[in-house]
């Protein structure tokens, strides 16, 4: 018999703060909480009973847009993220050349847009460490790749080959590719670019245990089909689901192509019932609206002020208009498929919620749950749009701080009004709007504690008191809001009703915090370590 009693736990029961009781479980499901003596006469003999030591105990975290194949593919490569600077980068890639020595392309990711100037990090640096084989570095934030020369060589880019409409070569003064692509320039190499199935199941077994080791027991993949920079990992949750190896709850995104128009619809419907008889569900799709704030990329009303180095202007790059975009969303609400838009600028959020809105006059209010993702900029007047239109907030707590690069490179070129339009949160939700917490790892770390803290603070976490000061404060959320979108938040925009809950009859899906943030200041909340996470009630991970 699977059986638990959980003693000496402080509970959050995926809303509110429950505080002290017992919880009891038996054969994957929760069948009891409160007096510890009532839970052991529910549970029966023979349970293990975990002392949780004034911890707190919580749904097991749900990650609501992250790309995990793809995490586990650098981790496995080689992980640029968390290092700074050129020679630190280097050095890691000196360090993992062994490690791919068998390979026909030399892979890895992760290094930082504000590590390198305008322009982007050069073949040439690049070929100091791997001269031979083909290389293909994206960015943190996957929006720019690296190459160096021999990948330029195999993908035939020279001078005279053109920039894509979606993305451009950085070029030196003669026109002379330098070794960054931007955007859908990246499909220019990537095209060519060769991984093996067996080395995609193997990243994607990696981060299925890596993510319970910070207690996340599910998630949203929120590109499937393959896009320049990210890995199609479709094959590699049909081989894990094959051999009975997932032990998540996974919902994914299907890719829109921009290059393409409505014949897609079919073409997504059909890949939805295929994957779905596999035991896989795709019942949504990806759109991109526009790049990132790094390059301004990022779509935005007013220009951006200053000097730029964009070959897109100084409004950014929209990967659709909004014609084209009322289009694709009005067809894709009709045909029974959710949309999962990534939209980082304030125009970009704003033509997503009016192509949502066209969607509810012409076909109704069909009970799909379309979420936006991001959200770095919301002018005031679409923030009570998210609960008006039924639209989920997807947030990604740790962008929330002054010291991501994607503010800190942002911040000199928008206004002082502007500026006061990050991550508008507290008043988003406020209106009633659902809230759901990812972390777009590998972007960044897929640390729950850690978003939930930004979220709050307005700030990342330090350890040593040296926090930035808050990103427009005001915005902040509750500690119960906050762990609320990374718990039932995202369960419900998954539909997951049976799981991102503490309450008799749910799925045992629990993570076990060292402590109670609930219980110390607010500027703690970081500090809390993940001690173990179940999944059905089936211990995962143990620290």
């Amino acid at each position: 018999m699977n059986a638990h009693i959980f003693l000496q736990a402080q509970l959050f029961d995926g809303h509110r703060y429950a505080g002290a009781d017992a919880l009891g479980v038996r054969d994957g499901r929760i069948v009891a909480i409160g007096d510890p003596a009532d839970v052991r006469d529910r549970v029966g003999p023979g349970a293990q009973e975990v002392d949780c030591g004034g911890g707190l105990l919580l749904p097991g975290f749900q990650d609501a847009h992250m790309h995990p194949m793809v995490g586990g593919l650098e981790r496995l490569r080689c992980e640029m993220s968390g290092l700074s600077g050129a020679e630190e980068y280097l050095d890691a890639l000196r360090d993992s050349a062994e490690r791919q020595s068998g390979a026909a392309w030399f892979r890895g990711g992760g290094w930082s847009v504000a590590a390198f100037g305008p322009q982007g990090p050069t073949a040439e640096l690049l070929d100091r460490v791997m001269p031979d084989k083909p290389a293909f570095l994206p960015s943190t934030d996957h929006h720019d790749a690296w190459v160096n020369t021999r990948a330029l060589e195999v993908a035939g880019i020279t001078a005279d080959t053109p920039d894509p409409e979606d993305g451009w070569i950085e070029r030196d003064d003669r026109g002379n590719p330098t070794g960054t692509l931007r955007e859908g320039a990246q499909r220019l190499v990537w095209d060519h670019v060769e991984t093996t199935r067996e080395e995609y199941a193997a990243a994607l077994r990696e981060a299925q245990s890596y993510l319970a080791s910070w207690g996340i027991v599910g998630w949203h993949d929120a590109l499937i089909g393959g896009y320049a920079g990210l890995d199609d990992p479709t094959q590699a949750y049909l081989d894990l689901k094959e051999a009975d190896d997932l032990r998540a709850h996974v919902r994914c995104s299907q890719w829109w192509d921009r290059h393409r128009g409505l014949e897609q619809v079919e073409e997504l419907l059909a890949e939805r019932d295929r994957l779905a008889a596999a035991g896989l569900t795709a019942d949504s799709v990806k759109v991109m609206m526009d790049g990132i704030a790094e390059t301004f990329t990022a779509t935005v009303e007013e220009p951006y002020l200053g000097q730029l180095h964009c070959a897109c202007g100084d409004r950014g790059l929209a990967f659709l208009d909004a014609e084209q975009v009322r289009e694709v969303v009005v067809a894709l609400d009709a045909a029974g498929l959710a949309c999962h838009f990534h939209a980082i600028g304030e125009r970009a959020v704003h033509d997503a919620l009016d192509a949502l809105e066209a969607a509810r006059v012409d076909n109704g209010m069909r009970g799909l749950r379309h979420q936006v993702a991001h959200l770095q900029l919301v002018r005031p007047g679409d923030r009570a749009r998210f609960w008006a239109l039924g639209v989920t907030a997807n947030v990604q707590g740790m962008w929330v701080s002054r010291d991501t690069p994607a503010v800190k490179m942002l911040l000199p070129h928008l206004d002082e009004e502007r500026a006061s339009w990050h991550y508008p949160l507290a008043e988003i939700a406020g209106t009633g709007a659902h809230l759901a917490g990812g972390s777009d790892w590998p972007v960044n770390p897929p640390e729950p504690v850690a978003g939930v803290h930004a979220l709050v603070n307005r700030a990342s976490y330090s350890s040593d008191g040296d926090a930035p000061e808050p990103l427009v404060p005001d915005q902040a959320l509750s500690l119960e809001q906050a762990l609320s979108a990374y718990t039932s938040g995202t369960a419900w925009v998954n539909h997951r009703g049976d799981s991102g809950v503490l309450q008799v009859g749910a799925r045992a899906d629990l993570t076990l915090l060292d402590r109670d943030p609930f219980r110390a200041p607010a500027e703690e909340i970081g500090a809390a370590e993940i001690v173990a996470t179940w999944f059905g009630g089936e211990r995962v991970y143990e620290r």
